[in-house]
């Protein structure tokens, strides 16, 4: 197997959680850093993983509320709503030289982690997975892909294949790519559009493209040109083609949240967006509408 890593997870949910265990079962010390109730649960029970790709498994991993020593890597799979907060589970004194690996939503986050630890050890990276906390220690895994594309400029390359050698090991597609901006972008780009017309209208992704086309095509559109403001290409017309191809009862993550009643990433996705499009002077009229509407009705 690949050389023994230590990997700290920042929030063991429904992505954290999978990848924990997934490492654990791999043979990699992992640490799950998250409250004391959850932490005492993976303590005693390690984590549960029900997935038609990896199959159901038990992984025991160690559970603390806070790093208190060296590790490889940690990985940062909780909401952009809830960073700030969980940032101090990872006191800089601790993190040392370890590479710190934000699968957030949004474009803002490497800049609020380079304010705090290394810069050079920051490196995005965008995750493709769905993957559900069904309660502390149970993850469902319901996508037949489970891909990382991991950036980070400055990181040191090697740095970078090591991890992506390790997750390649458990079972993750990984692989390291040039240009964070690029990476982050790809994300938003497809995430954004996706994100607010299905929470603003409360539909499935079938419904929201068939009904509200019109305001699609604008979305894809303002989020391309924002997009290639920043430097990083985008195809409007392929990312429409993957939204017609996905199947119709998908939901984004922020609906979801919504239906729940808990905290929107409204700011990290429409916020981020919002301003980026001022910063280069790219007009977003739609995105703006949908944004403000979101946030007239309370979130």
């Amino acid at each position: 197997m690949a050389t023994e890593q230590t990997v700290a997870i920042l929030g063991p949910g429904g992505t954290g959680g999978l990848l924990a265990a997934l490492l654990s079962r791999s043979g990699h010390r992992v640490i799950c850093l998250a409250r004391e109730g959850t932490a005492e649960t993976l303590r005693r029970t390690g984590i549960t993983v029900r997935s038609a790709q990896f199959g159901e498994f038990t992984a025991p991993v160690e559970a603390e509320t806070e790093l208190r020593e060296p590790v490889d890597a940690c990985l940062i799979a909780v909401k952009h709503t809830a960073l700030d907060a969980a940032l101090n589970r990872i006191p800089p004194a601790a993190t040392g030289d370890a590479l710190l690996v934000p699968l957030l939503n949004g474009v803002d986050h490497p800049a609020a982690l380079r304010a705090r630890h290394r810069p050079d050890r920051v490196a995005p990276a965008v995750i493709r997975v769905e993957s559900t906390r069904v309660s502390p220690g149970l993850i469902e895994h319901g996508s037949p892909f489970t891909e990382i594309d991991l950036a980070g400029d400055g990181v040191p390359r090697a740095r970078l294949d090591t991890l992506a050698g390790t997750l390649t090991h458990a079972g993750v597609t990984a692989r390291v790519v040039e240009g964070e901006t690029a990476a982050l972008w790809a994300k938003m780009a497809f995430l954004a559009p996706f994100a607010l017309l299905t929470t603003r209208y409360g539909l499935p992704l079938g419904e929201a493209r068939t009904r509200h086309r019109e305001e699609l095509e604008a979305l894809v559109a303002e989020t391309a040109a924002v997009s290639r403001a920043c430097g990083a290409p985008a195809d409007p017309a392929q990312a429409l083609a993957r939204y017609d191809a996905f199947p119709p009862g998908a939901k984004s993550s922020m609906q979801r949240d919504a239906e729940a009643g808990r905290p929107l990433e409204l700011d990290a996705i429409g916020g981020a967006l919002l301003r980026a499009a001022e910063r280069h002077g790219v007009p977003a009229p739609v995105t703006a509408r949908l944004v403000a509407d979101l946030h007239a009705a309370g979130h």
